[in-house]
C-alpha cells in the first residue's frame, strides 16, 4: 500500500519506525515489523522502488534456479531513456535496454504479496549471451546446462529472442546437443 497516497504523513511513518511498529526496508519502503520474514527482500524492494524494472541477468538466473552464482547485486533492466533510480539498498545494477529487447519475455511473479517482474528463462539466457564478456562464458554455459537439465527447452523462444537481440549466430552453436562443456 502506498501510505502517502492514503494520507499518512511521512513523519508518522518515521515515528512508527522509531517505535518498532514498522521496519524500513529501503528509502520509502516500510513493512509491519510483526510480519513474517520476507523470502526475497531485495527483489521486493526493487519491485516497489522501480516498478518498470525487470529482474535480469544473474539475478534472473538465480530466481529461476539455473545458476550456482549468488548475485551480489540485483540486476534490473529499464527502458532506454529512463531516469536511473537512486537506490542505496539493496545494491543494484541498472541496464538500459532498447524498447525491442526490454519488452520481450517479461513474466510477473508474486513475491510476498508484491508483483515482481522477471525475464523468463529463455530471455535471461539470451541476455546472458549478450553480456557474456561481462559475466564470463563459464557463467553463461553453466546456466544453459542447468536450463537444459531442469526445464523444458523452448528452442523456438530462444531463437526468437536471439534473432531480436542480434546474437543468433553466437548462441546457435551452443544449442546443438552435446555442445556444452562443463
Amino acid at each position: 500500500m502506498d501510505a502517502q497516497a492514503s494520507g499518512i504523513h511521512p513523519r508518522t511513518l518515521y515515528q512508527l519506525r522509531d517505535s518498532g511498529i514498522l521496519e524500513q526496508l529501503s528509502r520509502g519502503v516500510f513493512r509491519l515489523a510483526e510480519k513474517e520474514n520476507i523470502s526475497d527482500p531485495d527483489l521486493v524492494v526493487i519491485a516497489m522502488r522501480v516498478p518498470k524494472g525487470v529482474v535480469c541477468l544473474v539475478s534472473a538466473l538465480a530466481y529461476h534456479g539455473i545458476t550456482t552464482q549468488i548475485p551480489h547485486e540485483v540486476s534490473i533492466a529499464v527502458p532506454q531513456g529512463s531516469k536511473a533510480p537512486k537506490i542505496d539498498h539493496p545494491p543494484v545494477r541498472i541496464h538500459k535496454y532498447s524498447d525491442a529487447t526490454y519488452l520481450m519475455g517479461i513474466e510477473e511473479h508474486m513475491v510476498d504479496g508484491v508483483k515482481v517482474r522477471v525475464y523468463d528463462p529463455e530471455k535471461t539466457l539470451v541476455d546472458c549471451f549478450r553480456f557474456r564478456n561481462v559475466l564470463g562464458m563459464d557463467v553463461v554455459l553453466e546456466a544453459l546446462k542447468l536450463y537444459r537439465s531442469r526445464m523444458k527447452m523452448d528452442i523456438n523462444k530462444l531463437m526468437r529472442y536471439a534473432s531480436a537481440s542480434r546474437i543468433k549466430t553466437v548462441i546457435t552453436p551452443y544449442l546443438q546437443p552435446n555442445e556444452i562443456t562443463s
